[in-house]
């Protein structure tokens, strides 16, 4: 067994093998999915519409700063392993891809499979800013609109890190990524990727409308605290 901790709760969770394996699907039936849809996108609709300013002055920042679109989008993987584009706000320089290779020695994320660094160089004077608010991730409210993402969920990999999946880090996309979940309400990125995995089965596990609208109400002093942002 593996202990989990989360909201002052210990989780034990089965090991075997060193894979971690689900012992029933995941929560939520018919009924929680269609509520969960309903909330997906009457929430991002509305994020959307008051956001909309916000969004415009994000973009006269980002294009005064640095060349290269407002909007950077890649591809990542949701779902059942279903490939689709994911938006963001930019927030690093054009060349940012073709850099992180020179970079790979310096990644500061436990565990290897995910990309982090604090001072990344790639990084703009407003990627920093909108990366500490969180406000790079906004538009990705589109994606949970449009039914790729939903509010609350495991966040989306890129391909590159599912390719070094093991078979228990692969159950992190039984259902759809989402924009916030556990473990960024609990630390982000200072959380070791092996743990954040633990963490998104733990939700898979349980997941309920009830928590859902908790991890979302816990977003709000995660982001505004900025803890394990960068």
């Amino acid at each position: 067994m593996a202990d989990v901790m989360w909201n002052n709760t210990t989780y034990e969770v089965p090991l075997i093998a060193d894979k971690l394996v689900l012992e029933e699907a995941p929560a939520g039936g018919y009924g929680y999915q269609l509520l969960k849809r309903a909330m997906d996108c009457i929430g991002a609709g509305i994020g959307l519409l008051l956001l909309s300013p916000l969004f415009a002055v994000m973009a006269v920042l980002i294009k005064l700063e640095s060349a290269g679109p407002v909007l950077f989008s890649q591809t990542r993987i949701g779902k059942d392993g279903v490939e689709f584009r994911c938006w963001k706000f930019r927030s690093m320089f054009q060349d940012a891809e073709q850099r992180k290779q020179e970079l790979m020695q310096q990644n500061e994320m436990a565990g290897g499979v995910t990309f982090k660094m604090k001072h990344d160089p790639r990084v703009t004077r407003v990627g920093r800013f909108i990366r500490k608010a969180s406000i790079d991730e906004l538009p990705q409210l589109w994606n949970v609109f449009n039914g790729d993402m939903s509010l609350v969920g495991p966040r989306p990999p890129v391909p590159q890190e599912v390719a070094l999946y093991t078979a228990h880090e692969r159950q992190r996309l039984a259902v759809k990524p989402g924009i916030t979940c556990i473990w960024q309400v609990s630390g982000r990125s200072d959380i070791p990727f092996n743990e954040q995995v633990l963490l998104d089965i733990e939700y898979i596990r349980s997941q309920s409308l009830w928590l859902d609208i908790s991890l979302l109400l816990r977003t709000i002093p995660a982001v505004l605290l900025a803890r394990g942002s960068y």
